[in-house]
């Protein structure tokens, strides 16, 4: 997780570069400045919830990025919280999904619900860097 955290920035800056390349909106990227803060206690589902047998429990890893935003010639920073759920396989682990909240920073009002973001700009970030992990290509 720390090598994942390390490189996050970069991949996720690459997907969403060449996603506003190749689609050209009016809206200009942000950029993710930072991932970090991993925790990696489970949240407690509370009394009466469905309790995972803990040979069946999928990892699952909290973490933040910190991202910066442009709008109106003016920049925004943002501070994203991610609850991360892997597997593991033969070789290393497999991404199975990423929730995610949105909050300001510094901090003034609460973050937003928590929304599914399987398919945005940080989980097709870490789907390629677990893939690059895999293929060996991720230096210490």
């Amino acid at each position: 997780m720390p090598l994942m955290l390390r490189d996050l920035p970069s991949y996720a800056n690459r997907v969403s570069q060449r996603a506003y390349t190749r689609h050209r909106t009016s809206e200009i990227p942000g950029y993710v400045l930072l991932a970090g803060r991993p925790e990696y206690e489970p949240l407690a589902l509370g009394p009466g919830a469905f309790t995972a047998v803990s040979e069946t429990e999928v990892p699952q890893v909290f973490f933040t990025t910190l991202e910066r935003q442009y709008l109106a010639g003016e920049s925004f920073s943002l501070q994203h919280y991610h609850w991360l759920f892997l597997t593991p396989i033969e070789n290393g682990w497999r991404f199975v999904m990423l929730l995610s909240t949105l909050g300001n920073h510094p901090y003034t009002e609460p973050p937003t619900p928590p929304r599914d973001s399987s398919q945005g700009v940080i989980a097709q970030a870490v789907r390629l860097w677990l893939r690059d992990c895999q293929a060996g290509t991720i230096a210490p």
